[in-house]
């Protein structure tokens, strides 16, 4: 293969801009760095006119690495926890999911974004899956991607700014996990884990479903993890390169029109993102007073989104973090199930209103 053509020139382009952003947004402890630095650069080289394409069937199997994490990420004692204090969760949950289909249908109202782009990208959490499946069920994966990654940034900094204030300083430098791309592999669960990471890439093949790839292998993934059969083995280079692949898919997407669209909305969608995390202190505060919750631990409880950083901030808090976690966990997996009935409520809605 010659190695002076435009076709390897841009995939190395990209590579090393992808280096870079990873490189810089981990320094400064930005979240969702693997994912967002490809889509960064990814969108470099499309308003640039530098052709690079990533093959569906690399991003089918990024998504099917996607669903196998969120299985691991699923710990089996959530649905204890989740059942002893069912009404208290299911209220909580369903509020924060109301309250953000609310500011979704607000932004589709006002057109900020179309009806069911609004609705996805305001989705409260699984920022990564609700993107992937976004563009199955007709909204534009870019905007969402855009609404949904700097909804996890900000929720991120508000939730350790809070964090800060709430414990002092003192607990500020463990807030950040630490980041390593190339630790030591259980080679047996692994070589498990892929088969069944392939199992779902090939029976999505088949069966045709939107979000296949990512749906069917979480689907497996909790099964096996559940009943014990097997623990998923998921070395963080694999994820990086599936983040990759996933962020260098939908940054590659991008036009300058698509950009400067984005930029004239930023305003907008960052007054509903704020407001989402008001309300969210609002229903933090509402635990507070009558179910007895500490204030930090009931904030990062109703934090809309960024799990996996609520997650590192709890483990390094003084809060009960199995109450975060079912918390979290609960709502994540029901914006899944939801998601996609909520946006086809929406916009049917909107159409019915535009067409009368």
């Amino acid at each position: 293969m010659a190695i002076n053509t435009p076709w390897f020139r841009n995939w190395l382009q990209l590579i090393a801009l992808s280096l870079l952003f990873v490189a810089v947004m981990e320094l400064i402890h930005l979240p969702a760095a693997l994912l967002l630095g490809p889509m960064f650069s990814g969108i470099i080289l499309a308003i640039f006119n530098r052709p690079v394409t990533v093959s569906k069937k690399y991003f089918a199997a990024a998504q099917a690495v996607v669903g196998a994490m969120i299985a691991h990420a699923i710990p089996p004692s959530v649905f204890g926890r989740i059942a002893a204090d069912w009404p208290l969760f299911i209220s909580c949950i369903f509020s924060v999911i109301f309250a953000s289909a609310i500011l979704g249908w607000i932004m589709a109202k006002l057109q900020v974004f179309p009806g069911s782009t609004a609705i996805w990208g305001s989705s409260p959490g699984a920022a990564a899956a609700m993107t992937i499946m976004a563009e199955s069920f007709g909204a534009d994966v870019r905007l969402v991607a855009f609404m949904q990654y700097l909804r996890v940034m900000i929720v991120a900094l508000v939730a350790v700014l809070v964090t800060r204030m709430w414990m002092g300083t003192e607990n500020a430098d463990h807030v950040v996990a630490t980041f390593t791309l190339f630790g030591p592999v259980r080679w047996l669960p692994f070589a498990g884990t892929l088969l069944v990471i392939a199992a779902g890439y090939l029976i999505a093949r088949c069966v045709k479903i939107p979000s296949g790839p990512m749906l069917i292998t979480l689907a497996l993934g909790i099964i096996v993890e559940d009943t014990g059969l097997l623990s998923l083995e998921l070395p963080p280079w694999l994820l990086a390169l599936s983040y990759a692949m996933i962020g260098w898919s939908i940054g590659l997407r991008f036009t300058r029109e698509i950009v400067c669209y984005a930029a004239r909305a930023l305003p907008r969608v960052l007054l509903s993102v704020l407001t989402l995390v008001a309300v969210c202190c609002g229903f933090a505060w509402l635990l507070v007073q009558f179910a007895g919750i500490d204030p930090l631990t009931a904030y990062l409880a109703t934090s809309p989104g960024g799990a996996d950083t609520v997650a590192i901030i709890a483990s390094s808090s003084q809060v009960d973090i199995s109450f975060v976690m079912a918390m979290q966990t609960g709502r994540f997996i029901l914006v899944l199930i939801t998601g996609p009935a909520i946006s086809r409520f929406v916009a049917k809605r909107l159409g019915a209103q535009s067409s009368g």
